[in-house]
C-alpha cells in the first residue's frame, strides 16, 4: 500500500459507458486508486465497465457531494458533461483522454498511474474556466435554462433556414441580424464550433466571450469578443416561422418561439480542472491543430 499522504481521498470516477477503449482506461484508474487506499465512487451507468467490488456506484447528480477528486476517463463531451452536472459542487477535475480531440482530457491512457500519482500528491496546475448560464424569456418569465461550458447556440431547428434576431450586450443594442443563427463561446469552446464557424482562439487566461455569426446574411457581420462579464441577450423576431433552438453544449436544447428573448452570462461559479505540472495549452494547440514545430 502507497504513502496514505494524499491531497485527495475520495475520488470520483465518470466516463464514457460501453466502451472498451475507455473500459480499460477505468479498470486501470479503479486499480491503482485502490492501491492508493482511496475511496472509490464511479458513475452508475459504468458499472458494467468495471470489475470491483470495492467501489461505490452513484448517480452522478449525486457524486460531487461524496468526492474531493473527480476523473473523467473519455473525451472532451465526457469532460463538458461532467462540468456542467458537477458545477454545484464545486470539485475539481481531471480528463483522462479516451475520445478525440482531447482538448480538456489531457492525461494520456498510457500515462495514467503516474500521473494520477502525481495529483494526488499535489503535483499538478490548477485552472479556472469560466461557463456560461443560459436562461430563455417568454413573457416576461423564465421558461427554461440550461449551463454551457464551451458554447451556446441559436440556431433555426431545421437545415437550410434563417434566423432573424436583434441583439443586445449590456442592454446596448448592437445589431439586427438575419443569419443560420450565433455561436456565443467562452475561451474554453474557442477551439471548438467557434474556430469551426471563423472566430478566434482565445486563450484560457483571457476574462473573454467571442460571438460568431452562422453563415451571416450581411457579408460585415463579423465575430465579436467581448468582457466575459457582458450581459447577452438575443430577442427572436415576432414573425419567426421556424421552430428555433438554444443548444447548450451540443447537448442540453430548449425550444423558442417567436418573440422569445435568451439571455447568456457568465455562471457564478466556475469549473476547476487540474492539469499534469508538464501541461502547456500551446504544446496541446500545436499537437491537436497540426502547427509546425519549432525550427
Amino acid at each position: 500500500m502507497k504513502n496514505n499522504n494524499l491531497m485527495f481521498k475520495n475520488i470520483g470516477i465518470v466516463g464514457k459507458p460501453r466502451n472498451p477503449q475507455a473500459a480499460e482506461t477505468i479498470q486501470t484508474l479503479h486499480d491503482h486508486l485502490i492501491t492508493e487506499d482511496c475511496e472509490i465512487w464511479v458513475q452508475d451507468s459504468l458499472s458494467g465497465d468495471l470489475n470491483s467490488d470495492k467501489a461505490h456506484f452513484i448517480a452522478p447528480d449525486k457524486l460531487g457531494q461524496s468526492v474531493d477528486l473527480i476523473i473523467v476517463v473519455g473525451g472532451d463531451g465526457s469532460m463538458l458533461n461532467a462540468g456542467r452536472t458537477q458545477i454545484q459542487h464545486q470539485v475539481p477535475m481531471v480528463g483522462i483522454n479516451r475520445g478525440h480531440l482531447g482538448f480538456l482530457t489531457d492525461v494520456r491512457p498510457t500515462e495514467v498511474v503516474e500521473r494520477i500519482s502525481e495529483i494526488l500528491r499535489g503535483q499538478y496546475r490548477a485552472e479556472d474556466r469560466y461557463i456560461l448560464n443560459a436562461e430563455v424569456i417568454r413573457d416576461q418569465t423564465i421558461i427554461g435554462h440550461s449551463t454551457a461550458v464551451n458554447e451556446v447556440v441559436i440556431h433555426p431547428g431545421e437545415i437550410a433556414k434563417m434566423l432573424e434576431f436583434e441583439l443586445f450586450i449590456d442592454d446596448h443594442f448592437v445589431y439586427s441580424q438575419r443569419s443560420d443563427g450565433l455561436i456565443i463561446s467562452t475561451p474554453t469552446g474557442s477551439t471548438a464550433y467557434a474556430l469551426s464557424g471563423g472566430g478566434p482562439i482565445i486563450s484560457p487566461q483571457v476574462d473573454a466571450l467571442v460571438l460568431v455569426p452562422m453563415f451571416p446574411h450581411t457579408l460585415s457581420s463579423r465575430p465579436i469578443v467581448i468582457d466575459a462579464n457582458s450581459v447577452v441577450e438575443l430577442a427572436l423576431a415576432q414573425d419567426s416561422r421556424h421552430s428555433p433552438m438554444v443548444s447548450c453544449d451540443g447537448q442540453e436544447n430548449i425550444g423558442l418561439t417567436p418573440g422569445d428573448r435568451i439571455r447568456i452570462k457568465k455562471h457564478p461559479q466556475p469549473m476547476r480542472i487540474l492539469h499534469p505540472d508538464s501541461h502547456d495549452y500551446y504544446e496541446v494547440l500545436r499537437r491537436k491543430l497540426g502547427w509546425g514545430h519549432k525550427l
